[in-house]
């Protein structure tokens, strides 16, 4: 009997090991990075980790990862559902020669990632080898870009604040972010860029109290090259690009731009460009603007040729560009 006695003792003891490293090795819904911290800790609120790749690993599907005290917590690629956020604090990812934050979810088109009150920093000022993009987006379900700050992301040719290049139908939002000096020469380049990578890559994007600013490509460029784009652009700034300030390019599929409460001022070319493409058949590039600023530009809207139109509500102001250029169509307000 106390053979037996014993060995029920240890049988317990070594299911509550086991049952302590299941524990040990559980990922949380929430973790935590800190400036101080280690990739070797459970990211805990007690014992956070170190950088944002350190932690995602123990964090859950649909988890949230806090950003605990200011610090720089690196590059990172997400693959699954997650909120990265920094509320109070300077949550910052520097990079060179490479890009901030990927998110591949490998083509299943279900993974949303939330990121908020970030500082994404490229370098492009002091470095010959500056980061690519800030926001790298291949494949997903939905971003959401929340009160970030992206600069300087100025590779020639890959340069972009936010890269926005799914394989299946997803949704970009950007709420209160500031984009400053990013985009390179090569036609991969803006401050945002929107591009599916497939005819199954369809593109719904809320774009809401941005400022795109300062580039040496566009500001905002919609390419419906391979999938179609809805875009609206609303109580925003972009200024200051080489090229243009928003541009919709039609290709295999339909590009549409509402732009309302917006100001488009001081690009080196167009302020509004609707582009065809070369490869001409019946998608459009449209532009519709209300309540909306454009001025300072070189030429201040343009339409490139047969299958785009730029439309206005009629109540903008279109002023003091070198040239104004004119709208195709005046709507009429409901």
């Amino acid at each position: 009997m106390k053979i037996l006695a014993k060995f029920g003792m240890l049988c317990a003891l070594v299911m509550l090991g086991l049952l302590g490293m299941g524990q040990a090795h559980a990922q949380a819904t929430r973790t935590w990075v800190s400036g101080v911290g280690d990739d070797a800790n459970p990211c805990s609120r007690t014992a956070p980790c170190k950088t944002f790749q350190g932690t995602i690993s123990k964090t859950a599907a649909g988890g949230v990862i806090d950003v605990l005290d200011p610090g720089g917590f690196g590059a990172m690629t997400i693959t699954k559902s997650i909120t990265i956020e920094n509320i109070g604090a300077i949550g910052s990812v520097l990079v060179v020669g490479t890009n901030g934050i990927i998110v591949n979810d490998g083509g299943a088109g279900t993974a949303v990632v939330t990121l908020r009150g970030l500082s994404l920093e490229g370098m492009g000022l002091s470095t010959s080898s500056p980061g690519l993009r800030g926001v790298n987006f291949l494949s997903g379900k939905e971003l959401i870009v929340e009160r970030c700050d992206i600069g300087n992301f100025v590779d020639a040719g890959n340069g972009a604040g936010i890269s926005f290049t799914p394989s299946t139908a997803a949704k970009l939002v950007v709420r209160d972010t500031t984009l400053h000096n990013n985009g390179g020469s090569g036609s991969a380049t803006a401050g945002i860029l929107v591009r599916p990578s497939s005819a199954g890559g369809t593109v719904q994007a809320t774009l809401s109290d941005v400022r795109v600013v300062d580039g040496s490509s566009s500001g905002i460029v919609a390419d419906g090259a391979n999938g179609a784009i809805t875009m609206l652009i609303r109580n925003s700034a972009i200024s200051g690009f080489a090229a243009n300030g928003v541009l919709a390019m039609g290709g295999a599929a339909a590009v549409s731009i509402t732009l309302v409460g917006s100001t488009v001022s001081g690009n080196t070319q167009a302020g509004l460009l609707a582009q065809p493409s070369s490869m001409r058949g019946a998608p459009l590039a449209q532009i519709r603007m209300t309540d909306s600023t454009i001025t300072g530009n070189a030429t201040g809207v343009q339409n490139g040729g047969t299958g785009s139109s730029i439309a206005s509500f009629g109540n903008n102001n279109l002023y003091g560009n070198t040239f104004d250029g004119s709208v195709d169509t005046h709507l009429t307000q409901q």
